[in-house]
């Protein structure tokens, strides 16, 4: 057992490797997760002394993994149904504004009643989807999406070391401070 954990290790950092490296190796970084995983777990269980105990805690793993597809594949099928259906199309073309400002505020309203019908996982879907249709200009997206994630401070930005005007209150986020745009 004792080399095993070495050799767990070569195999985990080679599929991270592998993952970080997807655009460059050409090789999709699902299909070398769950290669990594399965090297890793056969490994486990063919070195095993108690075949029983690891079984059990490779069910309870892939259980937990089973909960959040299952998770995602119903969140992403209501925005399927809702863009199937032009949903995100009629929303779109219902906001009619062209100030950034105040479509960082509509969009922070709709995401906050959305939250309380829907899961947070699915508001984001749905509103990421929404600005999809709003906004053609990919950087523009960006911005207004990175908006978003402040909510009511969405009229803020993420700057370097700057002081945060709103309230003269610091709001340090990993060595950046919310700054007014």
């Amino acid at each position: 057992m004792s080399m095993l954990v070495p050799i767990l290790l070569i195999i985990f950092v080679l599929g991270y490797a592998f993952i970080t490296l997807e655009h460059t190796i050409h090789i999709n970084k699902s299909a070398t997760a769950l290669i990594t995983a399965v090297l890793c777990w056969t490994l486990i269980v063919l070195n095993a002394s108690d075949k029983e105990l690891v079984i059990e805690s490779l069910t309870h793993h892939l259980s937990s993994i089973s909960e959040i597809v299952f998770f995602l594949l119903g969140a992403m099928t209501i925005v399927e149904l809702i863009d199937a259906h032009d949903g995100f199309q009629n929303i779109a073309e219902a906001i009619k504004t062209t100030n950034k400002t105040k479509l960082i505020w509509l969009i922070a309203i709709i995401t906050f009643f959305l939250s309380a019908v829907l899961d947070n996982l699915t508001t984001t879907i749905v509103m990421i989807s929404i600005l999809n249709k709003l906004i053609e200009d990919k950087k523009n997206q960006m911005d207004v999406t990175g908006s978003c994630d402040h909510c009511f401070k969405c009229r803020w930005r993420m700057e370097p070391n700057r002081r945060c005007h709103y309230n003269d209150a610091m709001d340090w986020r990993s060595d950046y401070a919310v700054t007014y745009c």
